[in-house]
């Protein structure tokens, strides 16, 4: 399992309408192949800052078989417009023995 984190900072005013498109936006995600679960959460002290985590099984499943594909045409439709800066994206693993 690979842990995919996205450093989400959403226009000013816009976190209303960026979760309404979220909410659509995760039903994409969870169908496809490789996908485990997600969990969006937003922070307390910048409320225009989320964190979004997606569980995959492999780090191929996000970045050729999500990323490629027709869906993420649609998922980035919906949401890469409320972003600025463009998020961060970086993948992580289990450490070995802990």
């Amino acid at each position: 399992m690979i842990l995919e984190i996205a450093q989400l900072t959403i226009r000013p005013g816009q976190t209303g309408a960026f979760e309404q498109a979220f909410a659509q936006a995760q039903r994409i995600i969870a169908s496809m192949p490789g996908y485990q679960s997600h969990e969006l959460q937003r922070c307390l002290e910048r409320r225009d800052d989320y964190v979004l985590l997606v569980r995959w099984a492999t780090l191929e499943d996000h970045e050729v078989g999500f990323r490629q594909s027709a869906q993420y045409q649609e998922w980035k439709a919906l949401l890469h417009h409320f972003y600025d800066p463009f998020p961060t994206v970086l993948h992580y693993g289990p450490v070995a023995g802990l």
